[in-house]
């Protein structure tokens, strides 16, 4: 069926017509396109972060955030006291750096907990928290806001239901509720890693100064969060004080820092270091007699894993002999006296990690609880 030639014509002519329709469209998309290039049509900014949009505010690290999640929230005395029953005493669940801890419920049915202190308002921790809030990782317990009225100074974080893992760690002469095996004792140590880690990836890097283990809390599946993330540096920054000396009660700083100011990078890897003797000992660090070794935590492990007793008796049946011998070794060199001697915080992660990929295969090979007698001679011979 042969096809005319009006039929013909009329259909080039329909062709140039969309044709012409086609390129008016494009024309205008691309000209809509370059406006919005140069400013935004809603705010009249040029800035792409005037959009809502993903942006970072620290160059090297990681801290990136949606911009309309970085701001704080501020709360009301009033929403905190609705929470806590007037920080009633049965809402206690503790005391930080930071003050008193206390266990709220807001009226959006989000469990939080408050640290309180008494001060005045200072536009300081407005910044501090400012920034602070920003800074988000699976591994950190996320702050969330704050509140500076009657008379006190407060900071609400995310709340933890499991609580700090020194509930869980210690042998206090009763049984656990939650058996932690070796295994699950480095799951743990790696996310704290991780955590740690992130807080050093920032640019410029943000040192923790006071990890140790009841700062290290665990969510409903026992994944580790590191808390009170610069909380040091805040409190340091609203108070008048001079020089600040490190204490020599907490076993957990650096020993050869005086001035908690002058804490490092390394000297968060030595505080992590005694977080892991805690995680093979099952001991509070506080309450190791370490005194009659020179003040050395390594000499103290010396001693005692030659005398038998350093390893927590709970392991038994849970470890090999090449895994804990990996993660003693990892533990005497956080504990390096020498700051330029210890490794950095992501490859105490990634040994972490290596330690328990290796834990799982052997004992998948040979099963859990091989000998650990001989562990002296193979770490000091």
């Amino acid at each position: 069926m042969s096809i005319s030639f009006p039929v013909i014509l009329g259909g080039i002519a329909v062709g140039v017509a969309l044709a012409v329709i086609a390129t008016a469209l494009i024309w205008l998309y691309k000209h809509r396109l370059q406006n919005s290039g140069s400013k935004n049509s809603e705010t009249g900014s040029s800035d792409p972060s005037a959009l809502g949009g993903r942006v970072s505010s620290v160059g090297g690290g990681r801290l990136v955030r949606d911009a309309n999640e970085a701001r704080p929230r501020i709360f009301t005395i009033e929403e905190l006291e609705q929470a806590t029953k007037k920080f009633d005493e049965c809402n206690l669940v503790g005391h930080g750096s930071f003050g008193l801890v206390y266990k709220g419920l807001l009226s959006d049915g989000t469990v939080v907990a408050i640290k309180r202190r008494v001060g005045s308002l200072q536009q300081e921790l407005v910044k501090e928290v400012n920034y602070l809030s920003r800074i988000s990782h699976r591994n950190l317990v996320s702050l969330i806001g704050y509140c500076q009225e009657g008379g006190f100074q407060m900071l609400i974080f995310e709340y933890l239901p499991n609580g700090s893992l020194s509930n869980h760690l210690y042998d206090t002469g009763q049984d656990s509720k939650i058996k932690l095996e070796f295994k699950q004792r480095l799951s743990v140590a790696i996310g704290a890693a991780k955590g740690l880690a992130h807080l050093h990836s920032l640019a410029p890097p943000l040192v923790h100064k006071n990890f140790k283990t009841s700062n290290v809390l665990v969510d409903e599946n026992f994944i580790a969060k590191v808390a009170d993330a610069g909380i040091v540096r805040l409190v340091q920054s609203i108070e008048d004080v001079g020089p600040s000396e490190a204490s020599h009660q907490n076993i957990f700083r650096d020993p050869k820092i005086e001035d908690v100011r002058a804490l490092s990078e390394a000297s968060d890897v030595y505080s992590f270091g005694v977080f892991l003797l805690e995680l093979v000992t099952g001991l509070s660090a506080a309450h190791m007699n370490f005194i009659d070794s020179n003040g050395s935590l390594i000499q103290w492990v010396k001693e005692h894993l030659n005398s038998g007793d350093l390893i927590d008796q709970r392991l038994a049946g849970s470890l090999t002999t090449e895994g804990m011998t990996a993660l003693l070794r990892l533990t005497l060199r956080c504990l390096s006296l020498t700051g330029s001697r210890r490794p950095k915080i992501d490859a105490v992660g990634e040994e972490l990690h290596q330690i328990l990929e290796t834990e799982m295969t052997l004992t998948t090979i040979m099963g859990d609880g091989t000998a650990i007698v001989t562990l002296g001679s193979q770490l000091f011979a």
